[in-house]
C-alpha cells in the first residue's frame, strides 16, 4: 500500500490527531500529574509524609510498568484502538474511586490500578499517532507532536479546574475527594470523544514497512540500549519535579493563584510544545534530540531549587513543560526513524518500560530526601536529584547511534 499523496488525501490528519491527544490527556496530564495539585491538601488532611506521599505516584509508575509489560501481549489479541478506549474507561474509573477512601493502602491501590489504565492508553495512542505521521511523513514529528502535547490540555484542565472545586469543597470533609471526582467526569468526557479517531483509525490498515528502515529489521534491546538508559534518567527525574514541584511552591509561600498561574503556564507550554522541537524530532535518527532535551529539563528543574524568584520559578515552568513530552515524542520518532513499522508496538513498550522503571524510583526518592530536612530545604534537595538524574541521561543518550 501506498503512502497517500498530502495534497489529495481527504483525511484530516491534524484532526485525529488532535481527538488522540485526549488519550495522552488522560494517561498523563490527569491521570498522573493532577495528583501533584491534590498531594498538599491530601498530605495535610491526612497526615501523610512526603515519602508516603511520593509512594502514591511510585505505585501509579508501578501500575504503569505493569501495563507496559502486558501491552505487548495485548497487542497481539486486540486492537489498539480497543485498547485506547479500554484504557480510558478504566483510568477514570479508578480515578472516581479514589475519592471514596482516605485510608492509605486502598488509595495505593487505586494510583497503581490507574497507572495500569494509564499505560494502555498512551502505548496504543502513540501507536496510533506514530502510524498517522507514517502517512504524512513531511509532517509526521508535527504529528506526534500533538499527541503528546494533549498532555498540556489535561494539566490545563487541572490547573484551572482542580483549585475552585478545591475552593468549593473546602468545609466538606476531605474536600479534596470531590477534586477525584470532577477529574474523572473529564476522564469520561475525553474518552467519548475519543471514539471517533478509534472509529476512522480502525477502517485504515497500518503503513507497510519503508525501505529506508528495512523490513528486515527487528528490535534488539542492545541496540537501543543508550537511548533506553538515558531514557530512564529521564523517567527517574521528570517525576520528582512534577510530583513535588507544587508543594515546594506551597511551602515557599506561593499564593494559589501563583500556582494555577504556573501550572496553567506549564501545561501551555507542553502544548506549544509540538511545533517547537517539531523538526528536531524529524532531523535527528540518533540519541541527539533525547540527549538535547534532556539536559534542558535538568536546567528547567534545578532552577526552584536555587531560588523562589517568580519570574524564574515561572520561566522553569515554562521551560519544563516546554520539553517534557518531546522527549518522550523523541523516543517514539527514534523508534519510527530505525524500524519497520511491524516493530513499533515493541519499540515504543520497551522505552515505555524503561520509562515506567524511572518513574517508580523517582518520588519515593525525592519524597525520602524531602523527609530528611524541614521545610522547603528537602524538598529543594530533591530536586537537585532530579535534574542530576536528567543529566546523567542526557549524557547517556548522547551515545546512540543511528542504526
Amino acid at each position: 500500500m501506498n503512502r497517500p499523496d498530502p495534497t489529495t488525501d481527504p483525511t484530516p490528519y491534524i484532526r485525529l490527531a488532535l481527538a488522540l491527544s485526549l488519550g495522552a490527556a488522560v494517561s498523563l496530564g490527569i491521570t498522573r500529574f493532577a495528583y501533584g495539585l491534590l498531594l498538599p491538601p491530601m498530605r495535610e488532611d491526612l497526615g501523610w509524609s512526603y515519602t508516603l506521599a511520593g509512594a502514591m505516584n511510585t505505585f501509579n509508575a508501578v501500575g504503569y510498568l505493569i501495563g507496559a509489560l502486558a501491552t505487548p501481549w495485548l497487542m497481539r489479541r486486540f486492537s489498539p484502538m480497543a485498547l485506547l478506549i479500554t484504557g480510558s474507561l478504566g483510568a477514570s474509573l479508578f480515578m472516581a474511586l479514589s475519592g471514596f477512601f482516605t485510608a492509605a493502602a486502598p488509595l495505593l491501590a487505586q494510583r497503581l490500578l490507574a497507572g495500569l489504565a494509564s499505560a494502555l492508553v498512551f502505548i496504543a495512542g502513540g501507536l496510533l499517532a506514530a502510524r498517522l505521521g507514517a502517512r504524512q511523513p513531511q509532517r509526521s514529528g508535527f504529528l506526534l507532536g500533538i499527541y503528546y502535547g494533549g498532555t498540556g490540555l489535561g494539566i490545563v484542565i487541572s490547573a484551572l479546574g482542580v483549585p475552585p472545586v478545591l475552593a468549593a469543597a473546602a468545609q466538606q470533609p476531605h474536600g479534596w475527594a470531590w477534586a477525584w471526582w470532577a477529574l474523572a467526569l473529564v476522564c469520561l468526557l475525553a474518552t467519548a470523544l475519543m471514539a471517533w479517531p478509534a472509529r476512522v483509525l480502525a477502517n485504515q490498515s497500518p503503513p507497510v514497512a519503508s525501505s529506508v528502515a528495512g523490513s528486515a529489521r527487528l528490535f534488539l534491546v542492545r541496540d537501543f540500549g543508550f537511548a533506553l538508559a538515558g531514557y530512564a534518567g529521564f523517567g527517574v527525574g521528570y517525576i520528582g519535579y512534577m510530583t513535588f514541584v507544587i508543594a515546594l511552591l506551597r511551602e515557599q509561600g506561593s499564593s494559589s493563584a501563583a500556582i494555577t498561574i504556573f501550572y496553567a503556564l506549564l501545561g501551555l507550554a507542553v502544548i506549544a510544545s509540538s511545533r517547537i522541537w517539531a523538526g528536531l524530532l524529524d532531523r535527528h535518527r540518533n540519541g541527539q534530540a533525547l540527549a538535547r532535551l534532556n539536559a534542558l529539563l535538568g536546567l528547567a528543574a534545578i532552577v526552584p531549587a536555587l531560588t523562589s524568584s517568580p519570574p524564574l520559578v515561572i520561566a522553569s515552568g515554562l521551560l519544563f513543560g516546554g520539553v517534557f513530552l518531546s522527549v518522550v515524542a523523541s523516543t517514539t520518532a527514534l523508534v519510527r526513524h530505525n524500524l519497520p513499522p511491524a516493530q513499533w508496538a515493541a519499540g515504543i513498550s520497551a522505552f515505555t518500560i524503561v520509562f515506567a522503571a524511572g518513574q517508580i524510583v523517582g518520588p519515593t526518592v525525592v519524597g525520602f530526601i524531602a523527609d530528611g530536612s524541614s521545610g522547603a530545604q528537602g524538598l529543594r534537595e530533591g530536586l537537585v536529584f532530579s535534574a542530576v538524574a536528567l543529566w546523567i541521561g542526557a549524557v547517556l543518550a548522547l551515545r546512540q547511534r543511528a542504526l
